[in-house]
């Protein structure tokens, strides 16, 4: 996405009321004592229209969620099930978010503004439906890396401050609280249909399968939709876990009711970039079996794609259903050629030397212990370029240069980040440094500092 976007009108949107009151409850916000504006997108409000609202409209809509224009009069807690951790749980929905209205983006794309730690909800259960500030922080850090990377991830909107102290088991308590605001092209994730067929509400699991070819995919509905809404899905979750693998990120919750049929990451809590490439790095503590480590996310994406096809089998033949899922490897495989290649910035040769060179380089970060991050700046467009700490003489990367040979760049390398000392990263424990200086002394100079070397990053990136 370009730095200075063109601003584009504001079109509301209500298409998701099509589907009926069985999909969602009207619910309110939380009365917050306070919002005080700590993030606001401004590159990605103007690409929706919202780009000149003042602070005081900023605040009323993404703070007190007064409605906008056109869109929805009331916020909707979507309902949902999903499979946590492979145990099936038929007690969850938007407990602490819900969706705040719709819109279309430049190209007539739908575009959904959902909340995090906007109160409780039908289905907050023991919860009290907030967000700690410092959450709210990592996920505006996520989101921006990710984007910067290639991710197709959810993008931060807003980010408000408000007033409350909150308690947590996992953290340091009391803490502050906070309100986020995401920007993506939907919200349904894969336990949206689990509901259903959980509730064998066939009708319902049409409905919302029209839904997401027109809405989210700009498809036509018909008798083979369901095969056709699971091969968007197997692809764009195939792109999904590659880019994942080239960012060295690791979601750390690969839930089903995580995984959205748009394919865009979102819902960003136990996060974690690796800083080597280590199939076995999980990001969450509580993951102590490593079900969604490193190595293993593609495994997971692919399980909760099959909970998708399961539940589209009470509508459709399950041939076309296990062709689509079966085609998950190799687009994965496909993916990864692709992300790796656009990370180091050359363009691809035949399917043959991408091969090699694929095998060469994982088996050199691996084996040679560099920093992902690191591997990627040193050797952009293809060649070691200029001074590192970082020692690739070693035999781990013996083969590299001659597997790279032939391969050219696919964009200039002429933005002043690539003459930095270091790359730009997001390690936890710089993560948690950020958070100390607002922690202690409301401090956010480095956490703007970062969003802006993020960008730039992203800049560099894109040539």
């Amino acid at each position: 996405m370009p730095d200075a976007p063109q601003a584009a009108p504001f079109r509301p949107e209500t298409a998701i009321l099509s589907l009926g009151d069985d999909f969602y409850d009207p619910v309110k916000a939380a009365d917050f004592p306070q919002t005080i504006l700590r993030f606001r997108n401004q590159r990605a409000a103007e690409t929706v229209g919202l780009g000149d609202l003042d602070e005081a409209a900023w605040l009323r809509h993404f703070g007190r969620f007064e409605a906008l224009p056109g869109s929805l009069e009331q916020p909707l807690a979507l309902r949902y099930h999903g499979h946590q951790f492979r145990n099936y749980n038929p007690d969850i929905g938007d407990g602490r978010g819900f969706l705040f209205a719709q819109l279309r983006d430049a190209d007539g794309r739908l575009l959904d503004l959902g909340t995090k730690g906007s109160g409780q909800t039908p289905y907050s259960r023991f919860g009290d439906g907030r967000l700690t500030l410092k959450g709210g922080v990592r996920e505006v850090l996520a989101t921006e890396m990710l984007e910067a990377l290639g991710v197709n991830t959810s993008r931060t909107f807003s980010l408000i401050e408000t007033g409350e102290t909150l308690e947590r088991n996992d953290e340091p308590s009391p803490t502050r609280s906070a309100v986020l605001v995401r920007l993506n092209h939907g919200h349904i994730r894969i336990g949206t249909f689990q509901r259903l067929a959980f509730f064998q509400q066939e009708d319902e699991l049409r409905r919302l399968t029209d839904y997401c070819l027109i809405e989210l995919y700009g498809d036509q509905p018909g008798e083979d939709g369901p095969g056709r809404l699971l091969d968007h899905v197997v692809s764009g979750t195939a792109r999904l876990a590659a880019s994942y693998m080239a960012a060295g990120f690791v979601h750390g919750v690969l839930n089903s009711d995580n995984i959205n049929v748009t394919a865009e990451s979102f819902d960003y809590g136990p996060w974690r970039f690796a800083k080597t490439w280590d199939p076995r790095f999980t990001a969450a503590y509580f993951d102590q079996q490593g079900l969604y480590a490193f190595g293993r996310q593609a495994e997971a994406i692919l399980w909760d794609v099959y909970q998708l096809a399961g539940t589209l089998a009470l509508i459709s033949p399950v041939e076309p259903l296990q062709a689509a899922v079966d085609a998950f490897p190799a687009r994965f495989e496909a993916a990864m050629r692709a992300a790796i290649l656009g990370r180091l910035g050359v363009k691809p040769k035949s399917e043959e030397d991408d091969l090699a060179l694929m095998g060469v380089l994982e088996s050199a970060l691996m084996r040679g212990g560099v920093e992902i991050d690191r591997f990627f700046f040193d050797w952009a467009g293809g060649r070691r370029r200029g001074a590192s700490p970082a020692d690739y003489s070693g035999e781990a990367f013996a083969g590299l240069e001659q597997a790279l040979a032939g391969y050219e760049p696919s964009h200039p390398l002429d933005h002043p980040y690539w003459g930095d000392a270091v790359p730009c990263s997001m390690h936890i424990e710089e993560v948690e440094a950020i958070w100390a200086r607002i922690a202690e002394a409301d401090d956010w100079s480095a956490f703007e500092a970062k969003v802006a070397a993020i960008r730039r990053m992203g800049e560099a990136m894109r040539g």
